[in-house]
């Protein structure tokens, strides 16, 4: 098990227990001193406002009977496990892959947390600005969180990988033609 550790990427799992402590932390501590919708400005583009979610990503289903709950519940209990295994499949030397399925797993078990515990999900990053109003017809973000911001950074270096590795995959192609 040490072995495998040490050559996949399980060795960024260090970076899912930063990142879930520091979600876990900042929700409590605006659940623990704010009341639930008060929002304090920060910035003229941001401020901390205190919500439940009870739906996914932009409170998709939020409006539902509560089986949304135990069905995001399960989504993010089975990503967790996918993360995981991902993880120990990855070689070592593919950082930002394993940074990405990292910070992916983080997200999706800060979510799963207060998923299980509360039935919603606590979200206090509140963006908002007219640059929206062009792109969403709104002048707000939807609220999130610290694993919300996660997720989405991981899926960003995914992508990011996907293209540096198929760049890299094209080059190795290019020489074996030419030879």
């Amino acid at each position: 098990m040490l072995d495998k550790f040490k050559s996949s990427g399980l060795g960024w799992l260090w970076l899912t227990v930063i990142f879930l402590i520091l979600d876990q932390v900042t929700k409590q501590a605006v659940a623990t001193s704010m009341e639930l919708y008060q929002s304090i400005e920060v910035l003229s583009f941001f401020n901390i406002t205190y919500v439940h979610n009870l739906g996914a990503a932009f409170s998709f289903l939020a409006d539902q009977g509560g089986w949304q709950r135990w069905f995001f519940t399960a989504i993010a209990a089975i990503a967790s496990i996918v993360f995981i295994v991902w993880l120990s499949k990855t070689p070592k030397e593919n950082k930002l892959l394993s940074i990405a399925f990292a910070l992916l797993l983080s997200g999706a078990l800060g979510n799963l947390i207060d998923r299980v515990l509360f039935g919603y999900v606590i979200d206090f990053l509140d963006f908002h600005s007219n640059i929206f109003t062009y792109v969403l017809s709104t002048r707000h973000w939807p609220a999130f969180n610290v694993a919300d911001a996660v997720i989405f950074i991981g899926a960003a270096l995914m992508i990011v990988e996907s293209f540096i590795n198929n760049d890299n995959q094209d080059e190795t192609d290019s020489k074996k033609v030419s030879n």
